[in-house]
């Protein structure tokens, strides 16, 4: 039978989010429902509520989310029943295109659950990012959990599903950050930090932090940043970059904010052959423009950073067990500890920058 549960939803564009019942159906087939323990307050569920993925209302807010599996379909075969997992929104299909020639990190038909978790009077609910765990309990495909090693706080892991995993991944899968390397990070919130932890897990030599707000360069610092550029105390960020390369600019840029001046700073702040990845998230009406033939004699690699180019399965438990083992300090990045009823006042600490997360724990 179908279960009546509390969630954050978000009713319409702009509007404060509402703890409400909303009813989630026995799992089909290859359906789990995951009992959510915590999930982290991302910038993605506030852009939900703010009408900047789609207009798809109501939704299911949160994503970053730990739990355990309490019930599962008639075939599903990749979890079972008390399973301690992380939820993930790239469940891979093994049999787009992406997935044949060996790039599953670029799966272009992952799965989500068939059915639609609703309100009590039968209103559809969009989750965000296929997950909604702004819940006590959510529907999810089997392939959207990983199971990883339960003596992790879910506060901790929950995060690995979007954010923190954006940011590692952007450092280490698609910058392919190593020893002995420079990196440059711009806009030091959650994803930011993540790039700067992961460039230090990478071995690289010089880490360089850049953002606009002195306690976010404090965050950097504690979590592996070599060196930091407060960008409203320098003339100029790129030159600031390259005094602190010996004149040549980064190995690695890492593009946190995703605006076109910010890319712009990544793109020349890079050494001539360097790399610059993407992560930040611009807007659809953004528009990038700069003469063609500074692509031609910068040469390099301009890279874009889904997810941060992970695999779940493989990343996930790998990151937890570093936690584990006292190598990877992910507990630095939960800030506070709320209740599903005060998602609305995080997204405002968030906006503030007052956090790196805040984390729902129920």
């Amino acid at each position: 039978m179908s279960q009546t549960v509390m969630g954050v939803i978000a009713r319409s564009k702009g509007a404060p989010v509402e703890l409400v019942p909303i009813v989630i159906p026995d799992p089909g087939a290859r359906e789990v429902v995951v009992k959510i323990a915590a999930c982290g307050v991302c910038h993605t569920d506030l852009a939900y509520r703010d009408g900047g993925i789609n207009d798809e209302y109501p939704f299911l807010l949160g994503h970053e989310a730990a739990g355990i599996v309490e019930t599962i379909g008639s075939n599903v075969t990749h979890v079972q029943v008390g399973d301690y997992v992380v939820l993930n929104w790239r469940a891979v299909c093994g049999q787009c295109r992406a997935c044949k020639k060996g790039s599953p990190h670029l799966c272009f038909d992952t799965f989500n659950a068939e059915q639609k978790m609703t309100l009590e009077d039968g209103t559809e609910l969009s989750p965000a990012l296929g997950i909604g765990a702004f819940a006590d309990k959510t529907l999810v495909h089997e392939g959207q959990c990983t199971k990883v090693d339960p003596a992790v706080d879910p506060a901790v892991a929950g995060l690995l599903g979007c954010g923190v995993m954006a940011g590692l991944g952007a450092a280490v899968n698609t910058g392919n950050v190593g020893r002995g390397d420079s990196v440059a990070v711009i806009g030091c919130g959650g994803v930011g930090d993540a790039a700067i932890m992961g460039a230090r897990l990478a071995g690289a030599s010089t880490i360089i932090a850049i953002d606009r707000d002195a306690q976010k360069l404090e965050w950097a610092v504690d979590l592996g940043a070599t060196h930091t550029i407060n960008a409203t105390e320098v003339a100029d960020v790129v030159e600031a970059v390259k005094e602190l390369t010996d004149g040549f600019g980064a190995d690695v840029v890492i593009d946190a904010v995703g605006r076109p001046e910010t890319w712009k700073q990544a793109f020349y702040a890079r050494d001539l052959a360097g790399t610059v990845v993407l992560v930040g998230v611009p807007t659809p009406d953004m528009v990038l423009e700069m003469p063609l033939v500074d692509f031609f004699s910068h040469g390099g690699s301009l890279k874009s950073s889904w997810y941060g180019d992970c695999l779940p399965e493989r990343d996930f438990p790998t990151y937890v067990d570093l936690h584990l083992q006292g190598r990877l300090p992910l507990d630095k990045f939960v800030t506070e500890r709320v209740g599903l009823g005060e998602v609305e006042a995080a997204f405002e600490k968030m906006h503030a920058g007052t956090v790196l997360r805040s984390v729902v724990v129920l």
